[in-house]
């Protein structure tokens, strides 16, 4: 059972993705790559097509602890429209489960309220989209079960910030580590 899902919608940031699933991976958390569509091929914003571990049907979220949102667009815009992911990400929120968005996906955590009275990043430009969340510019933010970040430059600190909130700082300074993120040369 995978302890995070990440959600391929048409048109996402690949890189925004696959940091995340590579580096939660070599942290040894189980993290499915979950595609929105009815096809496990999911074409992203760069036309990247990465095959997907299993279709949103075929998810199983009971033992599941994080939902997670790449950005890119129009991928963002394909999340939202999806009716049985977001009331997951409601369901999750509202049950104190972890939810994690990076780019333009935190816009759809605060138009379904998840970010109400939450401090939230997201890419710059789509800060007056946040909706319910309360704006703030740095590179990663946690907020009590949400974890959000600016964007593709953000993505080492965002998947660590998940390892932490999954595994322990330890583990996330590790893997940040043997990637050789921030090492002086």
């Amino acid at each position: 059972m995978a302890q995070a899902c990440i959600f391929l919608a048409t048109g996402y940031e690949e890189v925004e993705m696959l940091t995340v699933v590579d580096m939660l991976r070599r942290a040894k958390i189980s993290i499915d790559m979950v595609s929105i569509t009815d096809q496990k091929e999911v074409t992203s914003s760069h036309n990247v097509t990465i095959t997907a571990d299993k279709t949103l049907s075929e998810a199983n979220f009971d033992e599941t602890e994080m939902l997670i949102l790449p950005g890119g667009i129009p991928g963002t815009p394909n999340l939202r429209a999806c009716d049985l992911l977001c009331e997951k990400l409601k369901e999750f929120a509202a049950n104190g489960k972890k939810v994690a968005a990076v780019c333009a996906a935190p816009t759809v955590l605060g138009e379904l309220g998840i970010l109400a009275g939450k401090k939230a990043t997201c890419y710059p430009s789509f800060a007056d989209k946040l909706a319910t969340g309360d704006y703030v510019k740095q590179p990663v933010v946690t907020d009590g079960n949400v974890i959000t970040s600016r964007g593709m430059g953000t993505c080492i600190e965002f998947a660590g910030s998940i390892i932490e909130a999954l595994k322990d700082k330890a583990t996330a300074d590790a893997v940040k580590e043997a990637i050789i993120y921030n090492d002086v040369y």
